[in-house]
């Protein structure tokens, strides 16, 4: 099995070594990562500046570290770096968890994207923690999770979103549950500065805002302890109100 690694938070972040520890013996690995931090970047492409491309090693892995997105990564992989095209494509493994609208937001789930979108199985890994990570029980999941693809498969179309509680006691997960998308976001604030030039900047930050959902949704699952494992889709219709949308009678009056 070929699979291609991929994250947002860089090349040199310990969640990508964790995920190639985890998978190295089920296949050939290869690294493809942004060379620094590219969190919250959503699905976006570099297409206004070059791309400088290095050779990484950090004594586990050799890779290769974009100056781009882990969208940007993926295709450069697919298209200029691998001899052969992957069988599969991981994302992560990502700090925080990816639930809820995040998931829109997110470059761990933006660079498994790129992959459904070319038709290659993708995965986003996601450990629900910003400190003190327990790395053991994720990476222990995603090698099972792994080989069960290898012997199975997966649909086309989708990407599976993974996110694991951060537990002191990996007996402490409470098992797998396949979930569904929630609606919960960040509620944004705004640190106003000033410059030593005068001028007007602002900091963002902000806090998740949670929301009281059905068991079956993301958030819910992990504050329960499980492993969620959503699977996503890219088609964006809203195929149950397009008659409702055609009742509107939208016309256009152009022709006199």
């Amino acid at each position: 099995m070929n699979i291609l690694l991929v994250n947002d938070d860089g090349i040199n972040a310990p969640g990508l070594s964790i995920l190639y520890d985890a998978v190295c013996d089920l296949g050939n690995i290869t690294v493809v990562a942004p060379d620094g931090e590219r969190s919250a970047i959503s699905h976006s492409i570099t297409l206004d500046k070059p791309m400088p491309v290095k050779s990484y090693k950090n004594g586990k892995f050799e890779g290769m570290a974009v100056c781009g997105t882990p969208a940007d990564c993926v295709k450069l992989a697919l298209t200029e770096i691998m001899d052969e095209r992957p069988d599969l494509v991981i994302s992560g493994i990502n700090l925080g968890c990816n639930t809820g609208l995040n998931v829109i937001y997110s470059g761990t789930v933006g660079g498994a994207a790129e992959a459904v979108f070319n038709g290659i199985p993708g995965i986003a890994v996601s450990l629900a923690t910003y400190k003190n990570p327990n790395w053991g029980p994720v990476a222990r999941f995603i090698h099972d999770m792994v080989k069960t693809i290898q012997e199975k498969g997966m649909p086309e179309g989708i990407l599976l979103n993974v996110n694991v509680p951060n537990v002191i006691n990996p007996n402490d997960i409470a098992g797998v549950k396949i979930s569904e998308q929630g609606m919960a976001h960040w509620q944004e604030t705004f640190d106003k500065r000033v410059d030593p030039k005068g001028r007007t900047y602002y900091w963002m930050s902000g806090m998740k805002k949670e929301r009281v959902e059905s068991e079956t949704i993301d958030d819910t699952v992990i504050k329960s302890n499980y492993i969620s494992v959503t699977p996503i889709q890219f088609n964006l219709t809203a195929y149950n109100k397009i008659k409702s949308i055609k009742a509107l009678g939208l016309n256009y009056q152009g022709k006199q």
